[in-house]
C-alpha cells in the first residue's frame, strides 16, 4: 500500500490546499485503518471557513464521514478489511473520569485527541480505535451514513431535553442539525415548529413533517408560535443555528419557551467569550431551563451513534433528503462556498466524495 495519500490541508487564509501527505499507520493493536469514501461539511466546519487560525494551518479537518476498513490491528475481532463503516469522531483520552463513564464528550482533552486521529475526514485515510467503527447494513449508503454524526448530535439533545409525546417544540435553524432535530422530535410524538430565514430550507422542513414553518425574517415568529401553542409558548425550544446568529436565535428560543419550559442549546458557540443580551428576569421568573448540549456519546448503555444508525437503517430517519450537493475532494473550496451560500445554492448537507 502506498505511504502517501491525498488530503485537504487548511491554509493560513482559512481555505484548503489539496496535496499528498503521509498516510497514517495503525498505532495500537486495537485500532483500525479506514479508506474514507464520503465526508460531510457541517456548521462547525463553516465557522472555521476562511478564518485565519494559525493553530490549524496545515491541519486536516472534518469530522463527518463513512468509509471502508482497509487494515485492522491484531486485537480487533469484530471488523475485517472490506467492511463498510461509519466512524464516530468523538474521541477522548480514555483515561479521565468522564471517559471512564462513557461521557467522553465532556473529556477535557477531547479536541486535542480527536483532531490528531479520527477528526480528519478530509483525507483519503484515517485511523481510530476499533470501538469507534460501526458496520453499515448493505442498504445504507456511505453518503447517508455520513449524516450519522449530525443525527447523533440531535439524539443527545433530545435525550437531554426529556421530550415527551405530544410536547410542543420549536426548532430554530433548518440546517442539517435542525432538520435532524425535527425528525427525531416527530419520531418522539411531538408537534414541531421550525423557524429559519431560508425558504428552501423551510420547504424541506415541511416535507420532513414540520407542523408549521416560519420565515422569521418575514413573519412575526413569536406571535405565530403563541397562536400554535394556545398562547402558552413551546415546551421545548431547540436552538440549532449557532455561530454568529446565536445573539439573535438564543434570545428567540427563550421567548418561544413557555413558563416552566426548556431551551436546549444545540448550535455551537465560537471560542472565547460571547456577550448575549437575554431577558434574564423573565427567564428566572418563568423558571425556563437552559440546557447546553455538547456533541454526543452514550445514553445509558447505548452509544448514541448506534441508536441513530438503527433508526436510519429502519427508515425512521431520512438522510437522503438532506444531501443536496456532491463534490470531489479536489473541489473542496467550491464545496465550502456552496455550503456557505445556502440562500442562493439551497444547500443543506454538502457531501465530499473522497
Amino acid at each position: 500500500m502506498a505511504h502517501q495519500m491525498k488530503a485537504a490541508l487548511k491554509t493560513a487564509q482559512g481555505d484548503f490546499e489539496v496535496m499528498e501527505v503521509d498516510r497514517p499507520r495503525i498505532p495500537k493493536p486495537d485500532w483500525v485503518l479506514a479508506r474514507v469514501r464520503v465526508a460531510g461539511i457541517c456548521g462547525t466546519d463553516l465557522r472555521h471557513w476562511k478564518k485565519e487560525e494559525p493553530e490549524l494551518v496545515h491541519k486536516i479537518m472534518g469530522h463527518e464521514l463513512a468509509g471502508e476498513v482497509v487494515e485492522v490491528g491484531s486485537e480487533v475481532t469484530h471488523l475485517k478489511p472490506g467492511d463498510r463503516v461509519v466512524i464516530e469522531t468523538v474521541l477522548g483520552d480514555d483515561t479521565c473520569e468522564y471517559c471512564r463513564i462513557q461521557q467522553y464528550n465532556l473529556c477535557p482533552h477531547l479536541y486535542e485527541v480527536r483532531m490528531e486521529t479520527v477528526s480528519r475526514a478530509f483525507a483519503a485515510y484515517l485511523v481510530g480505535p476499533a470501538k469507534k467503527f460501526y458496520k453499515l447494513p448493505d442498504h445504507v449508503s456511505f453518503e447517508e451514513a455520513t449524516l450519522l454524526d449530525t443525527f447523533s448530535v440531535c439524539m443527545h439533545a433530545i435525550q437531554l431535553s426529556g421530550l415527551k409525546i405530544n410536547d410542543k417544540v420549536a426548532i430554530i435553524g433548518a440546517g442539517p442539525i435542525g432538520l435532524g432535530q425535527l425528525q427525531l422530535a416527530k419520531a418522539c410524538g411531538a408537534d414541531v415548529v421550525v423557524t429559519d430565514v431560508v425558504e428552501s430550507s423551510l420547504a424541506l422542513a415541511r416535507e420532513l413533517g414540520a407542523d408549521l414553518v416560519i420565515n422569521s425574517a418575514k413573519e412575526d415568529a413569536q406571535q405565530k408560535i403563541m397562536e400554535f401553542t394556545q398562547n402558552r409558548g413551546v415546551d421545548i425550544a431547540f436552538e440549532c443555528a449557532g455561530g454568529p446568529s446565536m445573539k439573535t436565535t438564543l434570545d428567540q428560543a427563550t421567548k418561544f419557551a413557555r413558563s416552566g419550559g426548556k431551551v436546549v442549546i444545540v448550535g455551537g458557540f465560537d471560542a472565547g467569550s460571547t456577550t448575549l443580551d437575554l431577558e434574564w428576569q423573565r427567564i428566572q421568573m418563568s423558571e425556563i431551563k437552559l440546557i447546553p448540549s455538547a456533541s454526543y456519546s452514550y445514553w445509558g448503555i447505548y452509544p448514541e451513534m448506534q441508536m441513530c444508525l438503527d433508526l436510519l437503517a429502519k427508515g425512521k430517519l431520512n438522510a437522503q433528503k438532506l444531501i443536496t450537493h456532491h463534490f470531489s475532494l479536489d473541489d473542496i473550496n467550491e464545496a465550502f462556498e456552496t455550503a456557505q451560500d445556502k440562500e442562493h445554492t439551497h444547500a443543506v448537507f454538502v457531501a465530499l466524495r473522497i
